[in-house]
């Protein structure tokens, strides 16, 4: 047994210590122990392994422990992957003595301190992984002496200073410096790296302009820049080698306009130019590239029209272009984008009417006008939008009448119609919507507003319609002075006798109010944004944040079981106020990604009903799941969140729900392991999916397994999720290598 030289143990839910009498192995080269339940901490005695080239031990949870320094010892260690190991203190000055390393991965660990000098002393050393560990102060001088690095990542740290030439100056692939503290410049030394395909430096402090080559010299695939204050011109050569697929510049101060070279950008998935200071035209060849699928060019001040080669734009699902300056009418050729979500373009000086090709937009949740210049009718044949949660028409110069088929929108609820020339009365079946913001303030409405409609909610909803009377209060003129005064007495003596109650119940109000609170804190009903036609309306849902409804909490919340007064349960989940500001998105931003999780269809994905950003607040309304399965789902950690997403991923493959009568007593994800060691994977497949994908699917299935961990701290963190699901699909970057499930871009063995 000590004469062994290759030992992988990983994934095999081993628990316990590493045995002492590891350090008896004489020949051992490869130790890999990652995603196991190991404790107590990582041991000394491994570094008596002096003949050990790998050495895994990422994944497990280990008790908080320093980085041994007896692991210097292996001088022939070409890979050390510590990730997720409970590692606290700095890293040691024996790390030096690793002159034959290749890999050094220490993320997501406790590490404070500096990052050390002797790090420059891995002459051999390809990638380093720092990321997601509590480290301080500036990156140090000395990155020269490390010729072979290619992928470098301290993202998520506490870092400052600015960016030395010297380590731009390498021949870099992958350059992660997100969610630090960097100022100043960013060196254009980093252009002239050959194959340099990855850089993200959003969330800091860098100024200036971006390197003039970027782009130039490498295949970049990757760019993103959010959250700075980069300022002057996109560079022309971003895309000059054709494979940028995300190009992310979110809340800078860029200016100008957007190159022309971006509009043969064939390959662009995904572009963000939102809160910036770009202008002039876009480009016609922009607006039609085949791939994108976001395309974001909100709070800018382009101009122009909205070119009819839109057309071409065939995998287009989500376009903002709101609070611009885009005038001329909706192209017709909208209609032609089939997988389109969202279409917001509000604050334009659009004319014209509303195309009637937007009725063949089947799959459209989102759409809004608003604050433009259009005019005409709502286009007859509205109802086939049968996916419309959202319809906001407001401040335009639209007339006619309110179309009766709005009310046959099955999952509409949001519309705001204010600010127009509609006419005509209201209509009754407007009282079939779940709506949970209705507006049609502001325009020249007559006749009787429905009873239905004499509610809080509404309470806003038709001023500045002089035509509008009865049914709603506060709408219609006094009838009889006398009679008049005769309910002004009645109402008096009624408060008089009232008042009495009123003050013998205020001081437990206020004691009560003030428990209210606490527990609200934060929670103004600002801005609430619908998925789905609900059956509750959101003003319900304080009523459930009490102490003694709570069912979870966590490190990122708490979770409520808020019972609503139509007898219906839903599951609130309350992030803590740290969560908000450290990790939820910046504002908009929290909304867009929230928006996605809409577009994911499928019948077994349990659905989030709505959600709401207060700015210092942020709640998640999910469908209420009973019997216990918020211990795997909304309990409100992140690692349970991934389990929650592992079944979910189940349930996509298999093409089953998570709890059904053909697992007996058994759940999917048992179901899964069982079948899958008695009858093989092509028994678990759902055989509705493609299988000349089965490959893919079945890297997909892994990752799922993955997040099924029975031990939290096992599972991966949705950063490695994600990185996962991308490299079991199609992410293939020359250079890369194979990723091994790594969180940035594994070094190949060969290296």
């Amino acid at each position: 047994m000590f004469y062994c030289r290759y030992l992988d143990l990983s994934g095999c839910y081993f628990s316990g210590n590493i045995p002492t009498s590891f350090g008896r192995f004489r020949e051992l080269e490869t130790l890999i122990l990652t995603e196991n339940i190991l404790i107590s901490k990582v041991p000394a005695v491994l570094g008596n392994v002096t003949s050990l080239r790998t050495l895994e031990l990422a994944y497990n949870p280990f008790s908080p422990s320093h980085f041994p320094p007896e692991l210097g010892n292996l001088t022939n260690l070409e890979s050390l992957w510590l990730s997720m190991c409970n590692l606290v203190g700095s890293i040691p000055q024996s790390t030096e003595k690793l002159s034959r390393l290749i890999n050094f991965d220490v993320s997501n660990n406790g590490l404070i301190g500096t990052i050390p000098s002797v790090i420059f002393q891995l002459n051999n050393i390809v990638q380093v992984e720092l990321y997601n560990n509590s480290l301080t102060g500036v990156l140090p001088m000395g990155w020269s002496n490390l010729t072979k690095l290619r992928r470098l990542d301290v993202s998520t740290n506490k870092l400052t200073g600015t960016i030395p030439d010297e380590l731009c100056e390498l021949s870099l692939e992958s350059l992660n410096l997100f969610e630090n503290q960097f100022d100043g410049l960013f060196p254009e030394s980093i252009a002239k790296s050959p194959n340099l395909y990855e850089i993200k430096l959003f969330s800091n402090r860098f100024s200036g302009s971006l390197p003039s080559e970027l782009g130039k010299n490498s295949a970049l695939q990757y760019l993103d820049v959010s959250y700075n204050k980069f300022s002057g011109k996109i560079p022309q050569s971003l895309c000059e080698m054709g494979a940028l697929e995300d190009l992310i510049m979110i809340s800078n101060s860029f200016s100008g306009s957007i190159p022309a070279s971006l509009g043969n950008c064939r390959s662009l998935l995904r572009v963000r130019f939102r809160a910036n200071e770009l202008f002039g035209e876009v480009p016609t060849e922009f607006w039609s590239l085949p791939q994108v699928y976001l395309l974001d060019l909100f709070g800018n001040a382009f101009s122009g029209n909205i070119s009819h080669m839109i057309s071409g734009a065939k995998n287009l699902s989500n376009l903002q272009i709101s609070r611009n300056k885009f005038s001329g009418v909706i192209p017709s050729e909208i209609g032609k984008l089939k997988n389109l979500v969202e279409f917001s373009t509000s604050h334009n000086e659009l004319t014209g009417e509303i195309p009637g090709t937007l009725l063949h937009l089947g799959q459209l949740g989102t759409l809004d006008l608003s604050f433009n210049e259009l005019s005409g009718e709502i286009p007859l044949g509205i109802h086939t939008l049968k996916q419309l949660s959202e319809l906001n028409l407001a401040n335009n110069g639209f007339s006619g009448e309110i179309p009766d088929e709005l009310g046959t929108l099955p999952v509409l609820n949001y519309l705001d119609l204010s600010g127009n020339y509609f006419s005509a009365e209201i209509l009754l079946s407007l009282q079939s919507l779940k709506l949970n913001k209705l507006n049609l303030s502001n325009n020249r409405l007559s006749g009787m507003v429905p009873e239905f409609f004499d509610k809080s909610v509404y309470r806003n909803s038709f001023l500045g319609n002089p035509g509008l009377c009865q049914g709603v209060s506060g709408l219609c003129p006094a009838k009889g002075g006398r009679q008049h005064e005769g309910y002004l007495w009645a109402l008096r003596a009624i408060y008089t006798i009232a008042g009495f109650v009123f003050l013998v119940g205020i001081a437990m109000f206020i004691w009560k109010y003030q428990k209210f609170k606490k527990i609200k804190k934060g929670i103004t009903m600002t801005k609430w944004t619908s998925f789905h036609k609900l059956g509750f309306s959101e003003f319900e849902i304080p009523d459930g944040l009490d102490e003694a409804n709570v069912i979870g909490n966590g490190a990122s919340g708490r979770v409520y079981k808020a019972v609503l007064s139509n007898g219906e349960a839903v599951a609130v989940k309350k992030l803590w106020e740290k969560t908000v500001k450290d990790e939820i998105p910046y504002g908009d931003e929290f909304e867009i990604e929230v928006e996605s999780l809409d577009k994911i269809r499928h019948k077994n994905i349990v659905r989030l009903w709505c959600c709401c950003d207060t700015g210092d607040s942020k709640l998640l309304v999910y469908e209420y799941m009973p019997n216990g399965k918020y211990a795997y789902t909304l309990h409100v950690n992140e690692k349970s969140d991934i389990y929650s997403f592992g079944v979910v991923i189940l349930e996509l493959v298999t093409g089953r729900r998570s709890v059904g009568p053909e697992f007996g007593e058994k759940d999917l994800a048992t179901w899964v392991h069982t079948t899958l060691n008695e009858k093989g994977v092509d028994q678990l497949l759902d055989p509705n999916l493609n299988s000349s994908f089965k490959e893919h699917i079945c890297k997909v299935l892994d990752v799922g397994l993955r997040c099924l961990n029975h031990i939290p701290a096992n599972r991966p963190s949705m950063r490695r999720v994600v990185k996962m699901l991308q490299e079991s699909v199609h992410y293939n970057v020359p250079g890369m290598g194979n990723k091994n499930g790594k969180l940035s871009p594994y070094f190949p063995k060969s290296v």
